[in-house]
């Protein structure tokens, strides 16, 4: 992809891309401007805190991260070869092409041939000095420690690694013409020589890259070839005479330009190319723009993941050692040096990320862009509520979110709003998400597992892994229910109803009906009954052909109370259905409801009066065992009870009146007869059932009795309303009489129609003759029966009145006023 920087001269060559770019570049300007417009960079190094930028003129130039000069050094005459910075960046040392090594404050050395490089370690302490004559040298500064290393061929040495002793290992490495050696210090012995592999391109124009990515891993790059290599340590009984250290190479692969620089970018690599390519006009190689590649290496290959072709100024004229990437491991910042150009790249953030969607016209991904501003902020139920409406139908990017969500440790946020159908996810989000709260919230646990289809994740998986928390806490009713509920969707519906029968749960009895689990029940029917009676006895009388009566009285036989629930609300349905247990039952309303026995009783046709009068006069029902004594027959005894053990006259009466038996009254009055508030009631209540005076005449003179004066005046007006009865009635039949009557003579006076449709009642004939000439007769009776005259019995002498032979057939009468037609 190319990038095009500002005062581009080759806007020509850019290219539109639809992959957004993982790098920004800014030109360093103001004091590099102005420096680089009357000298040429030669060498850089980066601090956290400030850059020292050599030039071709011997000039040293410390500046902010702006690009602004802070301090200058007039150090040679000559061009500066390298500078190097302690950790700290106290400590500057500089080496020029003329020999010399300059550190300020600490002295300076000279060499009689051109020195180019040098490197200060971490602490200031120790100086590498490479020269052209093949040597190395490393000094320490305070110690006076001194080591020495001469190459085979009397060829410069290219490079030194800046930070050459580090805390955990202690080696350095050069390269030459023949390749790259590691040396180390502790044992001050040559660990490892990594030749190049192209040695046909001139060392002093393609100079080796290279780079630590850690503490072990050193990274080589030279002319198109790419070595990462890892120091490690040798097995004790491996040592000898050999290094403690060796070096593997670990990856290796090439790559389409030559190698100016190397950087490393986390597990990545960042790679500043040199880049030749041929007109197609001229068909003479020419110097192209440079390129910044970010590579994913891999064992023998390596992967692109972004490229940039970088408008740097002069880069028609620039050779390969003309370039030089510098970088600070803190920021990911990445400075491009080049004699007249020094550009620094770093990673796009997210506004970078915004500004590309838009202009791209991406607004989906905008949205995405949006979702993690949210939640860099800490807004994640804001941020989880956006993915709704955002993510909407993509199951791609529904996984990527939850997936971020979990890494900040929020999966908890985003659960509400996961998609549950159209699209749904891979089942191992959303056990990763029940997971999640199985450990920290076993309520929000159960409410996703009730909420969420049972088909969005693997049943079996949950199941496990609620049952090793009961291990841990086995009465827990929360995670009881749930596995309870989990069992259900697995369809594993014994154990789900056995959880839910231990829980009194209300949704046992749904449970059961849904799934048919009649035959798991048989034996819990107990347990049914004590959790809910009602709905356990309505769910058993619904299913009867699934669960018998029989089981059912049986299972119950332990606990009566129950066994009652049960058989009373049978009895309620159908009277005749636990018939057999009627006589079972007696004994079961008497002990747990005797407001029903009466009832129960009297609409029970296969209950066993004998047996029912026996338990009802051991317990001293008096109401019931009256009610049973009139129904066997015996009403004198059943009215005596009343009277003597109730002592309600009005029960007495109201009992005569239902039996109407003259005997019966006879007995009350006897009873009542030497009691003035029964004689009172007997006066107010038998005027229309036994004439008053039977009893009127046997009340003894001088007895007291309360209201007789009312109860007179009533007997009396009961007597008027009688006779105003009869009368009325009198005059209602009378009057129905008459109407009838009438009625009658008015139908029996209209004619009746005769045509060639009607036929002859006996002989099944037209009643009318064919020949309307001829003569003909006929009978026709108010029933509208008909008959040729000839067709019916000459009536005899003793009964001359002729009849319907159909009516009378029927029992329905004979018809009358008979209609003679003749012709």
């Amino acid at each position: 992809e190319t990038v095009s920087l500002e005062e581009s001269t080759d806007e020509s060559e850019e290219e539109e891309s639809e992959e957004e770019p993982k790098l920004k570049y800014e030109r360093l300007s103001n004091g590099v401007t102005e420096i680089l417009q009357k000298d040429a960079a030669s060498c850089m190094t980066v601090h956290d805190k400030f850059l020292a930028l050599g030039t071709h003129y011997g000039k040293v130039y410390l500046l902010d991260v702006q690009g602004n000069i802070t301090q200058k050094f007039d150090v040679s005459p000559v061009k500066i070869n390298q500078i190097s910075l302690d950790e700290s960046g106290e400590h500057l040392g500089v080496c020029s092409e003329d020999g010399k090594v300059l550190i300020p404050s600490r002295g300076s050395r000279s060499s009689p041939v051109k020195i180019n490089q040098i490197s200060l370690d971490e602490s200031g302490e120790h100086l590498g000095v490479c020269s052209e004559d093949g040597k190395v040298q490393v000094f320490g500064l305070y110690s006076g420690e001194e080591f020495h290393e001469t190459f085979d061929c009397p060829i410069k040495i290219i490079a030194v690694h800046p930070h050459f002793v580090r805390s955990s290992c202690k080696q350095f490495v050069t390269g030459g013409k023949k390749g790259v050696k590691i040396f180390d210090i502790t044992s001050k012995q040559r660990i490892t020589n990594v030749p190049r592999d192209d040695i046909s391109l001139r060392p002093d124009m393609y100079p080796c890259s290279l780079c630590w990515k850690d503490s072990v891993t050193l990274i080589i790059g030279w002319g198109t070839s790419v070595k990462i290599c890892s120091v490690k340590e040798r097995h004790a009984s491996e040592m000898r005479d050999l290094p403690s250290r060796y070096v593997e190479i670990v990856s290796q692969f090439e790559t389409e330009f030559y190698i100016s620089g190397l950087a490393p970018l986390c597990d990545q690599l960042v790679v500043l190319s040199y880049v030749k390519e041929v007109s197609e006009k001229t068909e003479r190689e020419y110097c192209a723009r440079p390129r910044l590649d970010i590579i994913q290496p891999l064992s023998e290959a390596c992967e692109e993941i972004s490229s940039d072709a970088l408008t740097v100024r002069g880069f028609q004229e620039n050779e390969c050692r003309d370039y030089h990437l510098e970088y600070s491991e803190g920021e990911s910042l990445f400075y491009i040096v080049s004699p007249r150009d020094v550009v620094v790249a770093k990673e796009r953030d997210q506004d970078d990320h915004i500004d590309w969607l838009l202009e791209k016209k991406k607004y989906e991904d905008i949205g995405l862009a949006y979702i993690n501003h949210l939640v860099e902020k800490g807004e994640y139920d804001i941020a989880a509520r956006k993915c709704q409406k955002i993510l909407g139908k993509n199951a791609a990017l529904w996984e990527y979110e939850v997936y971020k969500f979990k890494e900040i440790g929020q999966l908890k946020a985003i659960s509400p709003y996961l998609p549950r159908g159209d699209p749904v996810l891979k089942p191992l989000i959303y056990e990763m998400i029940l997971h999640e709260f199985l450990e920290s919230d076993y309520e929000g646990f159960a409410t996703l597992v009730r909420e969420w289809p049972g088909d969005l994740f693997n049943n079996s998986v949950i199941v496990q892994a609620v049952r090793e928390h009961l291990k841990k806490d086995s009465q827990n009713r929360t995670l009881l229910q749930t596995l309870a509920e989990l069992y259900t969707y697995d369809k594993n519906y014994g154990n789900a109803l056995e959880i839910y029968l231990t829980l009194r749960h209300k949704d046992v009895f749904q449970l059961i009906h849904k799934h048919n689990l009649f035959s798991s029940i048989k034996d819990k029917i107990v347990l049914l009954m004590d959790f809910d009676s009602e709905k356990a006895v309505d769910m058993l009388l619904d299913n009867e052909d699934k669960i018998s009566i029989k089981k059912v009285v049986e299972e119950l036989e332990d606990r009566p109370e129950l066994q009652h629930v049960y058989l009373h609300k049978l009895f309620k349905r159908d009277h005749h259905k636990g018939q057999r247990y009627h006589e079972k039952q007696i004994s079961l309303y008497a002990e747990y409801d005797r407001p029903n026995l009466l009832p129960f009783l009297r609409d029970s046709t296969h209950c066993p009066l004998e047996k029912a009068l026996e338990i009802c006069h051991q317990r001293n029902f008096v109401e019931e065992t009256v009610y049973l004594l009139s129904r066997m027959g015996n009403s004198r005894s059943a009215l005596k009870m009343i009277m003597e053990e109730l002592h309600d006259v009005d029960k007495a009466i109201e009992f005569a009146k239902e039996q109407d038996d003259g005997e019966l009254w006879e007995d009350l009055i006897l009873y009542s007869i030497d009691k003035p508030p029964f004689i009172t009631g007997l006066l107010n209540n038998i005027g229309t059932h036994v004439d008053p005076i039977l009893l009127i005449h046997r009340i003894k003179e001088g007895m007291e009795i309360p209201n007789l004066r009312d109860s007179l005046v009533k007997i009396l007006q009961d007597y008027n309303l009688q006779i105003l009865l009869r009368e009325g009635c009198k005059k209602i039949l009378v009057a129905d009489s008459l109407s009838l009557l009438k009625k009658m003579h008015r139908t029996q006076m209209k004619g009746i129609l005769v045509d060639e449709e009607n036929i002859c009642e006996s002989c099944l004939s037209p009643i009318l003759p064919s020949d309307a000439a001829k003569p003909f007769s006929m009978v026709v009776f108010h029933c509208r029966h008909m008959f040729h005259k000839e067709c019916l019995p000459v009536p005899s002498m003793t009964s001359p009145a002729q009849f319907c032979n159909i009516c009378s057939a029927k029992h329905r009468g004979p018809g009358s006023a008979i209609l003679e037609m003749k012709k």
